[in-house]
């Protein structure tokens, strides 16, 4: 695979098998909360590879990321969970030219907690007066809560389940709401709703929704550390981080 650093560093990059030339660095990687358990993994693989890397990373909410990267926070690579936060670093200009591309694709889904009762059968049973609760992200912050809130309206039950929404900081937060039975239902991605096994999944958001669902990732511009940046970001796209990405239910974007 070519290396990204040849593409928009005139010094080109370093051969990984050149250990002893490579002096020790160090991967500031922040990304979307939904993105934790499968870049877990994938950093490990990566820098047992590249023993002189290391990788610290920042899960959180795509647009506090946003707000973290604009304000001047360590950030050499932001995945995102949606185009809007990258968008708006692109426009400010706090994007490395030419390192920004779509990682990945996901899904949003209804959920409720496993041993639920309320037999919801579909997006239209949240209208039910037995329903209490719905969470899903804050829509101002968090993408899969916009997401979520664009599948309301298209359904046409956006009025009708406003007062019972529960906003998250992120997506694992309402995740964990559905868990522990704090609410009744909530809206996720497939991703993280398979990484337990106290949730049920109970239907798809509308295609149309879905669609438009993509991961954006790119180099900060501020980076110290480009070189190393667009090789991590190699590795994601490459067999090891799409196998891993594939395990935990994401898609990759070039396959569409």
């Amino acid at each position: 695979m070519v290396c990204l650093a040849f593409i928009f560093l005139p010094s080109g990059c370093r051969h990984a098998g050149a250990t002893n030339t490579v002096p020790p660095v160090t991967l500031n990687v922040s990304a979307a909360a939904s993105l934790t358990d499968a870049l877990t993994e994938i950093n490990k693989l990566y820098t047992q590879e590249r023993h002189w890397i290391t990788i610290v990373p920042n899960f959180a909410g795509s647009g506090t990321i946003q707000q973290l990267v604009e304000n001047g926070a360590p950030c050499d690579i932001f995945i995102s969970a949606a185009a809007t936060q990258m968008d708006y670093l692109e426009r400010k200009g706090l994007l490395w030219p030419g390192t920004r591309r779509n990682l990945l694709i996901n899904t949003l889904v209804l959920i409720v907690p496993a041993n639920s009762t309320l037999d919801i059968r579909s997006f239209a049973g949240l209208t039910s007066e037995k329903v209490k609760r719905i969470a899903m992200g804050d829509p101002a912050s968090v993408p899969a809560g916009d997401y979520a809130r664009l599948a309301l309206e298209q359904l046409g039950i956006s009025e009708q389940v406003k007062p019972k929404l529960v906003l998250g900081g992120n997506v694992r937060q309402v995740l964990t709401y559905v868990e522990t039975g704090d609410v009744d239902a909530g809206l996720v991605y497939v991703t993280d709703a398979l990484t337990t096994d106290k949730v049920r999944v109970i239907a798809s958001a509308p295609q149309e929704i879905n669609a438009t669902i993509a991961y954006p990732v790119a180099i900060i511009k501020n980076s110290v550390n480009a070189p190393a940046a667009g090789d991590y970001i190699d590795f994601l796209r490459g067999p090891v981080g799409r196998s891993v990405f594939e395990v935990d239910g994401f898609r990759m974007a070039t396959e569409q």
